[in-house]
């Protein structure tokens, strides 16, 4: 029984899983979907009542049949990669290929259509709130009085992205900026505007959810800092392993339920009372930083849920 991979040709984060499978001896076949159709061949038959496919990639050949599971890490667009992509030959080669892998009924991390939903940051805070995690208050905006509105009840804000990224190639990293509350909101009119106010957090927590197992990591913060954003802002020292608290435990996994996620990297603000304050959670998420800092064996735990032959539920 093979793994199946989709990710691209550069990804450090992938690379780290597969070591740990072919250390494990399980078989994987890894490929990026931008390259089907042709680097990539498929072929699935429907007849007689029963269905027969398989994937090739060169010289190798998996039927779907032999698939246990399929890990969507970081894929690029089906048809993208082609002499003529275009958006009818994306639509038709994503039908195709994950049409396909979809009828075989294996475990996916995550799956395309879940994966896609929970990328939506209004969505994220509602299912947060419903699983009880606590959520900042938060106000994404078109409307410059609601903005000013806000700002003048919650006072010290932050401004970020709904998306997450900007659509560069490579994507860009837009980071959390603290804004003022008598800041002009008048542009807010031209593009949704995410306001969430500022959490006065003593630490930075990163809780990487593999299936039922949880791992977090836990890095000091400046509370009153300029700089929010623990991706950007200067190092206070390395990521260190945390217990994670039983509430917040139990709440983590009902949102994994709720989005129907077998994977999230979920990002925190711990405040001086010990809260955890949910700020997002990744479907996709890089581990690799956390693990270097703490020896956690996120990939293992990862390479482990790929290679297990049960046919449990997918998140679990």
């Amino acid at each position: 029984m093979t793994v199946l991979i989709l990710t691209c040709q550069q990804d450090v984060t992938a690379d780290m899983v597969v070591a740990e499978l072919n250390g494990a001896g399980v078989p994987l076949l890894r490929l990026d979907p931008a390259d089907f159709p042709g680097g990539i061949a498929l072929s699935g038959e429907y007849a007689d009542g029963a269905f027969e496919g398989h994937l090739r990639v060169g010289d190798r050949r998996v039927s779907t049949r032999e698939v246990r599971s399929v890990w969507v890490r970081r894929p690029g667009d089906p048809g993208s990669s082609a002499a003529e992509p275009s958006a009818w030959l994306t639509e038709e080669s994503s039908q195709a290929l994950y049409g396909m892998l979809d009828a075989t009924g294996t475990r996916w991390m995550n799956r395309p259509d879940a994966a896609r939903r929970a990328r939506r940051k209004p969505w994220q805070l509602r299912v947060a709130q419903h699983s009880g995690l606590p959520v900042p208050a938060t106000l994404i905006t078109t409307v410059p009085g609601a903005a000013r509105d806000f700002a003048a009840r919650f006072g010290d804000l932050v401004v970020k992205p709904v998306s997450g990224t900007h659509p560069t190639d490579p994507p860009m990293a837009v980071p959390t900026t603290r804004i003022a509350p008598d800041t002009d909101f008048s542009a807010v009119a031209f593009g949704p505007t995410l306001l969430q106010r500022r959490i006065a957090k003593s630490a930075d927590i990163r809780l990487t959810a593999v299936g039922d197992r949880l791992l977090a990591a836990r890095k000091p913060a400046v509370p009153d800092a300029e700089d929010v954003d623990v991706r950007f802002a200067p190092s206070t020292g390395p990521w260190r392993p945390v217990t994670t608290p039983p509430r917040v435990a139990e709440a983590v996994r009902a949102y994994l339920r709720q989005a129907e996620l077998a994977y999230g990297a979920f990002d925190f603000a711990e405040d001086a009372d010990g809260v955890w304050w949910f700020l997002e959670c990744n479907q996709s998420g890089q581990f690799g930083f956390v693990e270097l800092d703490t020896g956690q064996p996120i990939a293992r735990a990862l390479a482990e849920w790929l290679a297990r032959e049960d046919a449990g539920p997918a998140t679990r």
